[in-house]
């Protein structure tokens, strides 16, 4: 489930990301003086809905990361692993024999 939702949210940032770059910039800058004559044949209708877009993308990308956070699994804890002990015994030295003289 976490891995469709990540996708999910991938693909809204695409989506995104090409929503923003699309956009009219509000401030004008140079294009101010230009930008009466663009109002014509639909241009307005076309910036709302984009802006509409990149809203809802957003809020898209915030509800569903919040939906995958809660389907990430927790460890477990140390205490509900049962391991067992291992055994470490030393064997005994082999007996040093010393030669006959």
């Amino acid at each position: 489930m976490y891995i469709f939702l990540s996708i999910l949210i991938v693909l809204a940032c695409v989506l995104l990301i090409g929503a923003v770059l699309i956009q009219k910039s509000k401030g004008g800058g140079l294009a101010s003086d230009y930008s009466q004559g663009n109002q014509y044949l639909g241009y307005r209708k076309t910036t709302d809905f984009i802006e509409k877009a990149t809203w809802s993308l957003a809020v898209f990308i915030c509800v569903i990361s919040i939906l995958a956070s809660f389907t990430i699994t927790k460890p477990a804890s140390k205490s509900a692993i049962s391991v067992n002990p291992v055994e470490t015994t030393v064997p005994a030295p082999a007996p040093i024999s010393v030669p006959a003289e």
